[in-house]
């Protein structure tokens, strides 16, 4: 039977949303690489499912580009969030995800802020294959005496996140590098590869190489990862504006509870029917 379907994108980072409320929908790997291949599927950066939920409004599912599930997605989750609030005519909506419950709440017109909880430290919530600071972890790239990034930060948002400081985003090597660190050994999970220029206290510029995707031009979980692994070093706020190839996200760390809360826009490209 054919299975209604919705492409969004948030920032650029595109989904294609499935309605599995009705019918079990547990794709296989190739059929989730074939909906995502640009060519010859619908072609999306990450696949997500709504199925029903005891705990929330919804259980989300979220597959990457190369048919792996994953347990969390930033951007998805404020596309999702959006439209289970325009279908319950309310202004906030809780996600039943693999890496926890995730609230959503309106922001403005097709905006919306998710709270992503808290961040995961530990080295071994990331994880790593060692144990390691997760501040500035022991990896480099390059020559031993002049390596061209070294000591980035680690964090976990329900997925993880290698974070490496640079002078400029826009030089950063993140078609040479990310490929190399994503399967790097001191990751058995594979890892996101964030390359993060603080422009000023308030302003992160950052490109994303994700995990099973590759460089896409957006990364919500990868924007939290990146503010967070900024203000543990000291080199920003709590609260900052994440420049993305795609456009902007505001993240906060919020002192309070240490929740993190993502705030930006998202768009409805096309409805269609899964044959």
């Amino acid at each position: 039977m054919s299975r209604p379907f919705l492409k969004m994108n948030g920032l650029g980072n595109d989904f294609v949303v499935v309605e599995a409320r009705t019918a079990p929908f547990d794709p296989s790997q190739d059929e989730v690489r074939k909906i995502c291949d640009r060519t010859a599927g619908i072609g999306c950066d990450q696949l997500v499912s709504l199925e029903r939920s005891a705990k929330g409004d919804a259980r989300v599912r979220f597959w990457n580009a190369d048919g792996d599930e994953v347990g969390a997605c930033g951007n998805a989750s404020r596309c999702v969030g959006w439209l289970l609030m325009e279908a319950g005519g309310t202004d906030t909506a809780v996600l039943d995800t693999r890496g926890g419950l995730l609230r959503a709440t309106r922001a403005g017109d097709h905006r919306v802020s998710v709270d992503m909880g808290e961040p995961r430290l530990a080295w071994t919530e990331i994880p790593l294959a060692e144990d390691m600071d997760t501040k500035g972890i022991e990896l480099q790239v390059g020559p031993i005496d002049a390596p061209i990034l070294h000591t980035p930060g680690c964090v976990s948002m329900g997925n993880p996140h290698v974070v490496f400081f640079v002078p400029d985003a826009e030089l950063a090597p993140v078609r040479e590098v990310g490929p190399m660190i994503e399967h790097h050994h001191l990751f058995p999970e594979g890892v996101n590869v964030g390359f993060a220029q603080v422009k000023a206290r308030d302003r992160i510029r950052l490109k994303v190489w994700e995990r099973g995707t590759g460089l896409t031009r957006a990364c919500g979980t990868g924007a939290c990862a990146a503010l967070v692994a900024c203000a543990r070093r000291g080199l920003t706020d709590r609260k900052a504006t994440l420049e993305l190839d795609g456009g902007e996200l505001t993240i906060e760390w919020r002192e309070s509870d240490g929740h993190v809360i993502m705030t930006g826009p998202l768009e409805l490209e096309f409805t269609g029917n899964l044959p």
